[in-house]
């Protein structure tokens, strides 16, 4: 049963892997950065958070460094934020801070988080690692599976908005 779980949420994480760069293709550097109102994420901000996310909250389920610092992923990227940011709670200046005009280097982060992802779950074998509390700030503790499937929300919710600014974008 374990198998067939993470095969299913491995296929979530596969979708989103691959609309990513079909996203960012063709974008100009000033495109990755448009904000479309004053407050708003940009294409650039959304693809970053959304795989920061994944790469953090995949990186502790599996007790592994994140490929973020791991990987040298934060020097390439050489963003203004402190090394454990993913974008949660930025403000609209720290989000407007966010300077990443090669879209090359979110599909080759998100690629990276990808692999980390795919090792995380296949060390998922058995139903008892699913059931195991990753998080117990919460009320009920956090499951690894709850975890997994809230990653999955996140990450999705950002693709679809990321998509709609494109869409924005296009239309201008």
């Amino acid at each position: 049963m374990a198998e067939v779980t993470t095969s299913i949420l491995l296929d979530a994480f596969t979708r989103v892997r691959d609309g990513l760069p079909s996203q960012l293709d063709g974008l100009s550097a000033e495109q990755v950065v448009w904000r479309p109102a004053p407050d708003a994420n940009s294409i650039g901000w959304l693809a970053w958070h959304l795989t920061r996310v994944q790469d953090d909250h995949l990186a502790d389920l599996g007790g592994v460094e994140q490929v973020w610092t791991g990987g040298g992923w934060a020097q390439r990227f050489a963003l203004p934020y402190d090394d454990h940011a993913i974008g949660y709670g930025q403000t609209s200046e720290e989000v407007g801070a966010f300077s990443v005009t090669d879209t090359s280097l979110l599909v080759g982060y998100q690629q990276a988080v990808y692999e980390l992802t795919a090792r995380v779950l296949a060390e998922l074998t058995a139903p008892d690692d699913y059931a195991r509390i990753v998080d117990e700030r919460w009320d009920p503790p956090v499951t690894a599976a709850v975890r997994i499937v809230s990653v999955i929300g996140d990450i999705t919710q950002h693709l679809g908005q990321l998509a709609y600014v494109r869409g924005l974008l296009d239309q201008r």
